[in-house]
């Protein structure tokens, strides 16, 4: 078997790094190499988006009608291998990576028309209205009202963790549109213009000291129907659909790499004696880790084999979660053992924590404490303890996996 890339392919690989070196400014470079959060903030998402929008390059797993690129999955692995080895930073995955999907699958004519070209150019930019105070991983308890009125729904709940909620001008929810026997009836998918009478967020401060989520409050907020995306009650099925994209849309493992060899630079730095007892101990676990993104990178390369014919992820997409929440997770353990005390600063003006963090006054030189390569470990180590959470828990996920794949 030939594992080598093709002529074809090492052409294209050169024109991505082609584009990278003239259109990656150093800006957003220091941006995405000093990230903390699963998200950059909004202006520096939103800077790298335009240039890919311009580019055409924004959506590379979209269909080619709607705005996305005519790639195989081999140039969509080369490309997430290259931006990630380039320090590209992430654009936010709710419009394009999840919304995005669920308009091209399950939406009318009209709202693909309408919104699939704002969320490519940035004109709207959206976040997730899913959790509520008492339904996290058990979604389908969810008790956001929404009553209809005519040609409208008027709507009234709280949802909260909702990411960049602050910053975003459109909300897709999961609303509650009539009471069944079976939870998972009777729910809706809804678009809210988070512009609309009614609409109120309020900051959520992270562990790690970011304010990247909130709580988003609906008091009387009336929204046409003609913004459900599927049929009025049967939301469930639009949102595992959702789902799908947003535990295992994406590609984890060209960025993983990059952080294993950032992790092997601290280990060198820290520990000048290979044979320390140490040293030796967190280079086997890091050994292990990269054989484990290894075997991630091959489940992503299915997934996309999959997405590339218009399919969606599956149950690869809860392997893909689960492994990869939990792998990052690790990696994050090893960096922070490798670096030592240098990780005990809290130093948030050093590094790119992906929204402001309230309360911090930086020192008046600005300067950082210790060698740069410490400065983002400790805040990654506290940020990526939602990873196995956020999307639906890792427990759900293996129960999710034990029925799907194992058929238990």
């Amino acid at each position: 078997m030939n594992i080598e890339w093709s002529a074809e392919d090492l052409a294209f690989r050169d024109q991505v790094r082609a584009f990278l070196d003239a259109e990656l400014t150093p800006d957003l470079r220091k941006a995405g190499a000093s990230l903390t959060s699963v998200y950059a903030d909004y202006e520096v998402g939103m800077a790298w988006q335009r240039i890919l929008h311009a580019r055409g390059w924004a959506a590379p797993a979209w269909p080619v009608e709607f705005g996305g690129c005519a790639w195989s999955v081999t140039q969509r692995y080369i490309f997430a291998t290259e931006t990630a080895m380039a320090g590209a930073p992430p654009v936010s995955p709710m419009g394009i990576g999840m919304c995005g999907p669920v308009l091209i699958g399950h939406g009318t004519p009209a709202q693909q028309a309408h919104y699939l070209p704002r969320m490519l150019s940035g004109e709207d930019f959206w976040c997730q209205g899913y959790s509520e105070p008492q339904s996290g991983s058990d979604l389908a308890t969810l008790q956001m009202s929404a009553v209809e009125d005519g040609d409208d729904f008027i709507c009234t709940g709280h949802k909260l963790w909702t990411t960049h909620a602050h910053e975003a001008n459109w909300i897709f929810c999961l609303v509650r549109t009539a009471k069944e026997e079976i939870p998972q009836k009777g729910i809706t998918f809804l678009l809210i213009d988070m512009t609309l009478p009614g609409v109120e967020v309020t900051p959520i401060v992270s562990l790690s000291g970011e304010h990247i989520q909130n709580h988003v409050f609906f008091t009387d907020v009336r929204v046409p129907k003609s913004n459900a995306v599927g049929p009025i009650g049967q939301g469930w099925t639009v949102a595992k659909y959702l789902m799908q994209f947003e535990r295992g849309g994406g590609v984890a493992s060209p960025g993983m790499r990059a952080r294993i060899a950032k992790a092997a630079a601290i280990l060198e730095a820290q520990f000048p004696d290979p044979a320390d007892p140490e040293a030796v101990a967190l280079r086997r676990q890091l050994a292990d880790a990269a054989v484990q993104v290894e075997a991630l990178a091959a489940i992503e390369l299915r997934v996309m084999s999959a997405l590339s014919v218009g399919g969606a992820p599956g149950p690869e997409s809860s392997i893909l979660k689960t492994v990869g929440t939990e792998l990052s997770q690790r990696l994050t353990e090893i960096a922070l053992a490798a670096a030592g005390a240098y990780a005990g600063a809290y130093q948030p003006h050093m590094v790119s924590p992906g929204g402001p963090t309230p309360g911090f006054i930086p020192p008046p030189q600005n300067d950082g404490v210790g060698p740069d390569y410490s400065w983002t470990v400790a805040a990654k180590y506290f940020n990526d303890r939602a990873g196995s959470i956020y999307a639906g828990t890792n427990e759900i996920q293996r129960n999710i996996m034990a029925k799907a794949v194992l058929g238990l």
